[in-house]
């Protein structure tokens, strides 16, 4: 099949449908919408950081407004998520919990030869588990031999309690308090989920499929990122789905493909109401670096991974979204304590702010302090000052 040939302002529409980012509440309101936007997404990022809320509720506070945090920790007792790593550690639909198996065989073949010392401990954390209930790390002694080295110098017992789980023995819920706590997989996953392991040939088709959907236009190695942790299972069905028309291949106006999107997109009308989005750095949209720049001409990196001396825009700045164009990134922390978000810097882009977009900047930042819990809202620098004194003005 001969490629199709879009424009970047084409792509960009299908990558911001497929992201979900096309107007407000694009999948409703409440805990419903949250289910449908997880399994439409098929998989948010967790991360730690808590300078502003974390990145799975950020993630999905974007798309469902008036999203309440213990939303996501209900739709995971309800058995309808659950949370584990493939690219990274997020949360997915339980529908495709079979779709896991497979990266526990690649961890469980990783560990076939540890010491025995190790295996032993593995299997008395199992027993325990079996005979106690969920446990956390915090329940097992303190094992440590050596003084902690630094931020993932784990504990014996809390290598092992994840060992267990990447290799699918145990899997964990969230604590309030961000903690895991560690239960058998048979106790988690209800009864009438399919576990039935899927061939490699399915599994690399469901990531083929399941990115696609998410990212909308992708690079082949972007999507053979999401199955990184299966060797040679993705790259064969991209080939496949091409030649059979299930993945359409398609040139990019001044880009070096091949890319890729699904042919649902070919004739699909999408409409952008120029809504405001405050992304998270680890938001579906954001995770690939070189698709911000190729395709919305922004140049992205969340650097709170960079020395504090090269930082050019603060610890943990914020894309933020206006229709199709980054209009500007924000550096804040929200003090729970004192209910205030500080903004140390909103840097804005060379892009030309219309007072329509200003309003839905500040809307924005508006809902993002109350999604943090935050009543007060103080701006300390900007690279604009006419908009900076707009936004002191008006919140």
């Amino acid at each position: 099949m001969k490629p199709l040939t879009l424009t970047k302002a084409q792509a960009r529409k299908i990558i911001l449908d497929a992201a979900g980012l096309t107007r407000h509440a694009r999948f409703g309101r409440g805990k419903e919408a949250v289910y449908k936007s997880i399994h439409h997404l098929g998989f948010v990022q967790v991360d730690t950081n808590y300078v502003v809320e974390r990145a799975h509720h950020h993630s999905i506070a974007a798309r469902v407004p008036g999203y309440k945090p213990e939303w996501l920790g209900e739709l995971q007792s309800d058995g309808r998520i659950y949370e584990f790593w493939t690219r990274d550690s997020g949360f997915m639909p339980m529908n495709e919990f079979r779709f896991s198996l497979p990266i526990h065989d690649t961890f469980a073949a990783r560990w076939k030869s540890l010491p025995q010392a190790d295996i032993n401990l593995m299997n008395k954390i199992l027993n325990r588990i079996g005979r106690e209930g969920p446990l956390g790390a915090r329940d097992f002694e303190n094992d440590r031999v050596t003084k902690s080295s630094g931020w993932w110098d784990w504990r014996p017992s809390k290598v092992a309690l994840e060992r267990l789980h990447l290799a699918g023995k145990l899997l964990a819920t969230r604590k309030k308090d961000f903690h895991k706590i560690y239960d058998l997989t048979d106790n988690i996953i209800p009864a009438g989920v399919d576990r039935t392991r899927p061939t490699l040939e399915e599994y690399g088709r469901h990531v083929v499929l399941r990115s696609l959907k998410a990212l909308g236009v992708a690079y082949g190695n972007e999507i053979a990122w999401n199955g990184r942790l299966v060797k040679d299972s993705v790259k064969p069905e991209l080939k496949k789905l091409v030649d059979t028309g299930e993945v359409c291949e398609v040139n990019i106006e001044g880009l070096k493909g091949p890319l890729y999107m699904l042919p649902e997109y070919k004739n699909k009308k999408i409409n952008l109401a120029g809504d405001a989005f405050i992304l998270s750095p680890f938001d579906m949209l954001n995770v690939f670096r070189r698709r911000l720049r190729d395709f919305f001409d922004f140049e992205y990196q969340v650097e709170c991974f960079v020395p504090e001396a090269k930082r050019k825009y603060g610890y943990f700045s914020l894309p933020i979204l206006v229709g199709d164009t980054f209009v500007a990134r924000m550096d804040s922390k929200a003090d729970r304590k004192k209910k205030t978000l500080t903004i140390h810097n909103i840097h804005f882009e060379p892009v030309k702010m219309t007072k329509d977009m200003t309003d839905e900047v500040c809307d924005a930042i508006g809902a993002f302090a109350k999604f943090n819990e935050c009543a007060a809202i103080t701006i300390t620098k900007s690279n604009n000052k006419a908009l900076l004194k707009t936004l002191r003005e008006t919140l």
